[in-house]
């Protein structure tokens, strides 16, 4: 007997036409350069082309990721890849793209990501991609606009509040006071924001929330001239911008999920607009920007069983607010391994992937008996109404929990609804870490398929 068949009780098998009709519309991958052709014809004019994933630490997801993206900047023009990190982190990164900053290589700009989880960014995957953007940019030479790398995540409190005051004292040391007082507000709670969220959620201490507002304000009246010194505004401006939202989502972390992942994707579709809007300006013509997240993002929540809950996300407001300008790619894979930690904050290790729950879609195109394929949904045809019956999908973010699988990492969606179009990659393999305390084994047997059930 199966293992699974105990969570997959009460699942129906696909109707034959059903896995034929997906079968006509996928487009197989070949590992070429040809294999994003008609991705790149469906994509069109779109300025926000969103790539999602399934998981954060699976290869194939990073590697056509990339490809995408430097098919984007190099044939539609892109100049921004704006991704699910913080701000300051990705902003070393993109100093370093952009021929800026003393750092030697990509793997000493990416030493600003050390919050957990760092294989997200530092792998080796981001890391060849990277070296990719500064050799592009070199070759292109500085009067050509420069294709940068920016954070959409609001995680960095404290971070970005030192970044703010660090722009200010090297222009205006009153100003720099003045950022320093209003920030000593966070200072009782030590490092941890989330205790800051907890005293003031449950009303043992006064918020914040006037003073960081005061400080973004007080940034957004200064004038500056010069090419150089708008870019550096504008990434103080942004800072103070995270800092403020910031404030808000570790305070609303315990008032409910739903209220806390609302403000964060808001925030990273604030930040993609504020993003697009200045680079826009700065480069004269409209911005096009790449952007990458996780598939619970970038996918219509309008579509899901999170939207029904009263979730919305980066991607369902990307659409609401460009419409046929934003074009979303999701990611799927039936099994094989990925780097994932088996609670928060621990060490990302090399785990096996359980085959997809029955009835899902992952297993529906697992049926289809392809290894990786294309499947836009413009192409569905007569296939379309099946896929548009709910079914279950699978995400895993950057904890795995195989023993909870149906609870942890199954959601239901209609995916046509969700996606403009979706890669499939059946048997994936987990992404290569840059540090030495990620990427093991694991060794704990009980804790993968099929053992320990």
């Amino acid at each position: 007997m199966n293992p699974f068949d105990e969570d997959r009780h009460g699942e129906q098998e696909f109707r034959p036409e059903l896995i034929e009709g997906v079968r006509t519309a996928a487009i197989a991958l070949k590992d070429d350069d040809s294999d994003f052709d008609a991705l790149l014809e469906g994509i069109g004019d779109a300025r926000f082309v969103l790539l999602g994933e399934a998981t954060h630490g699976t290869h194939e997801f990073y590697r056509a990721r990339a490809a995408l993206t430097r098919r984007l900047i190099v044939e539609r023009g892109f100049t921004a890849v704006a991704v699910e990190a913080d701000w300051p982190d990705a902003l070393r990164l993109n100093q370093y793209v952009q021929g800026q900053g003393a750092d030697p290589d990509a793997m000493r700009a990416l030493d600003n990501f050390q919050r957990f989880p760092r294989w997200m960014w530092r792998n080796q995957e981001v890391l060849e991609l990277v070296e990719w953007l500064r050799a592009h940019n070199a070759a292109r030479g500085k009067d050509s606009p420069q294709v940068g790398f920016y954070g959409l995540d609001l995680y960095s409190l404290h971070a970005s509040m030192r970044e703010v005051v660090r722009y200010l004292a090297a222009r205006d040391p009153a100003a720099a006071e003045r950022a320093r007082h209003r920030y000593a507000c966070f200072d009782r709670y030590g490092t941890d924001p989330q205790a800051y969220g907890h005293a003031t959620a449950y009303g043992y201490a006064d918020t914040c929330s006037n003073e960081v507002l005061e400080q973004l304000l007080d940034l957004r009246r200064r004038e500056v001239e010069g090419v150089l010194e708008q870019d550096a505004l504008f990434y103080a401006e942004q800072n103070a911008r995270l800092a403020r939202d910031a404030e808000a989502y570790y305070r609303t972390m315990f008032a409910g999920r739903d209220e806390s992942w609302n403000l964060r994707d808001t925030h990273m579709a604030d930040t993609a607009d504020a993003l697009a809007e200045y680079l826009g300006r700065r480069h004269g013509n409209p911005a096009r920007l790449v952007i990458w997240a996780h598939n619970s993002h970038l996918g219509d929540a309008r579509a899901t069983q999170m939207g029904d809950q009263g979730e919305l996300n980066l991607g369902q407001l990307l659409r609401e607010r460009h419409g046929r300008e934003t074009y979303n790619v999701g990611f799927t894979t039936y099994s094989g391994s990925v780097i994932a930690a088996r609670e928060w904050d621990m060490p990302g290790l090399r785990r096996r992937v359980r085959p997809a729950l029955r009835g899902s879609y992952e297993a529906l195109f697992h049926a289809v008996g392809m290894p990786g394929f294309l499947l836009r949904m413009e192409d569905l045809g007569e296939a379309g109404s099946g896929l548009r019956e709910r079914r279950l999908e699978r995400a895993i973010g950057v904890i795995y929990a195989p023993h909870s699988e149906r609870h942890s990492h199954y959601f239901h969606a209609d995916l046509p609804a969700q996606f403009d179009a979706v890669l499939h990659f059946d048997l994936t393999s987990a992404l290569h870490p840059l540090d030495r305390d990620a990427g093991h084994e694991e060794e704990d047997a009980a804790d993968t398929w099929p053992f320990g059930m």
